[in-house]
């Protein structure tokens, strides 16, 4: 299960929060990966809002990465707070999940602005797959669609991204494709595989229009 974009802040809080995480646990989910965007707002605004995702249950635990709002609101702390609640981050490297005799390679990567905030968080698909057991599936987190030219550089089989929010709401969404390869939904990239979320919160005005947000689930199947 893929969330991405929450942006609990000034008007998404902690009921909002509750009711994802109680959605995702119906679902009876493998995995979780949040692909940034999780907060707009300080530790200290905000830590009773997001508690609720400590609560999020899964067969092999929830996978997070950041966004560009958590280098707003303070990365580090946010980190530490996110591993606080169960969250594991993977920024800049990657996991292997046993399931069932099967294997999959988790990575994660920083936000693809996160050097500009700090240089030693700059993104690096490459650093997050190195030493990845070869003949894996690869799945990587990363926040903006925009990395994927260099997560298919890196090898990666399937990248979960959010960002774009769909477009959100008119004229949005004639902006986001200057900026992003894509703005919703599944698409290849060479031998590459992107899903875009639209994201399960939403950022400024609380609404949206012909962009609905999502909490998605997603079946690997071998090929």
């Amino acid at each position: 299960v893929q969330l991405s974009d929450i942006h609990v802040g000034p008007t998404i809080k902690r009921d909002y929060v509750q009711a994802i995480v109680d959605r995702v646990n119906r679902l009876s989910a493998d995995l979780v990966a949040i692909t940034g965007d999780t907060v707009d707002g300080s530790v200290e605004q905000l830590r009773g809002d997001v508690a609720p995702l400590a609560g999020l249950r899964s067969r092999h635990g929830s996978y997070l990465v950041t966004g560009n709002h958590e280098y707003y609101a303070g990365a580090a702390a946010w980190l530490a707070e996110f591993e606080r609640l169960g969250l594991h981050g993977l920024h800049n490297r990657h996991v292997v999940i046993d399931h069932d005799g099967a294997r999959l390679v988790v990575a994660g990567v920083t936000d693809y602005t996160a050097g500009a905030f700090d240089p030693a968080q700059a993104s690096d698909p490459a650093a997050a797959l190195a030493g990845s057991p070869a003949g894996l599936p690869r799945l990587l987190l990363a926040h903006q669609p925009r990395s994927a030219n260099a997560a298919a550089a890196a090898g990666a089989d399937l990248q979960l991204s959010g960002h774009t929010h769909g477009g959100q709401f008119w004229p949005w969404n004639f902006f986001v494709p200057l900026q992003q390869p894509f703005t919703a939904g599944l698409h290849k990239l060479g031998r590459l595989t992107v899903y875009t979320s639209r994201g399960t919160g939403y950022w400024g005005p609380p609404k949206r229009f012909g962009a609905a947000s999502e909490i998605t689930v997603l079946h690997l199947r071998p090929t």
